[in-house]
């Protein structure tokens, strides 16, 4: 094995006490593991602080300092836990289009992995918020594939590659992409838009999400919503500064950061 990660650590912040091995079962399991444990969060952006991509900062954040982070933060540490265990990991970039149009054209805002194992490729992705991928897919289009949750697809569309989810019996597209790789500076560059643009929602909005076997909790703003399979979403409407950090703690499992203005910016938070 051999990386910059500290496996042993990031495997306790997972919770995950089995082997493991460059092979499918640990691929699938470790995603699983990861949404359930490092939650989707963005309070650096909102808070004016910086989001660093380098391999020691990712792992202090979210291994050592009970934080989580967007899809950079996130797929950056993932990859390199992958890396480390042996796998063959490269990055994709793509364009949002959940809650777009079909033929909306985004910024490239998005990362994603894609992993090579015995002969085939494999997408995951433990970055996307609310809709995460639990699971891998393999790469190949127009085959519905489970995953720990709604189903999955992967459809090819003027050239692009699109990931799909089954919601309420339609499928919707989460993003676009091509199978280039990316390199760092792209995710860097991304990256600063996302956390400092003020076209960007995260630095304006709270946004918080957490996947586990039975629900995918997620918090924008003042809104507190638990979505089950088959059942009607759980909305909560949190009051004020306080309640939001019961949630953030409680239910997000973020320790969250020492920063004098945190609460003001809770308070402040749109309606």
């Amino acid at each position: 094995m051999h990386g910059s990660i500290d496996l042993d650590a990031y495997l306790r912040r997972v919770g995950w006490r089995a082997a493991v091995a460059a092979d499918l079962a640990t691929l699938r399991g470790l995603a699983v593991a990861h949404v359930a444990t490092i939650p989707f969060e963005n309070l650096n952006p909102l808070l004016g602080l910086p989001v660093e991509l380098d391999p020691a900062a990712l792992q202090q954040k979210l291994v050592h300092d009970g934080r989580g982070g967007y899809c950079f933060e996130q797929n950056l540490l993932f990859a390199e836990v992958l890396r480390t265990i042996g796998f063959e990991v490269s990055g994709l970039i793509a364009r949002v289009l959940w809650q777009h149009p079909e033929d909306a054209v985004t910024a490239q805002t998005h990362m994603l992995l894609r992993v090579e194992l015995d002969g085939e490729s494999w997408l995951t992705d433990v970055g996307f918020g609310g809709q995460v991928l639990t699971g891998a897919l393999r790469l190949q289009a127009d085959v519905e594939q489970p995953t720990g949750h709604e189903p999955f697809r992967l459809v090819v569309r003027d050239g692009d590659w699109r990931m799909q989810s089954l919601v309420r019996g339609q499928w919707l597209s989460l993003y676009r992409f091509d199978l280039r790789p990316s390199q760092l500076i792209d995710y860097v560059v991304a990256n600063h838009y996302v956390s400092t643009h003020p076209a960007s929602r995260f630095p304006s909005n709270l946004i918080a999400a957490r996947t586990t076997a039975d629900r995918r909790m997620s918090l924008l703003n003042h809104e507190y919503t638990v979505r089950r399979l088959g059942q009607e979403p759980e909305r909560h409407s949190l009051r004020d500064s306080a309640a939001i950090r019961r949630v953030l703690e409680e239910e997000f499992l973020l320790r969250l950061p020492v920063h004098a203005d945190l609460d003001r910016r809770l308070d402040s938070l749109p309606g």
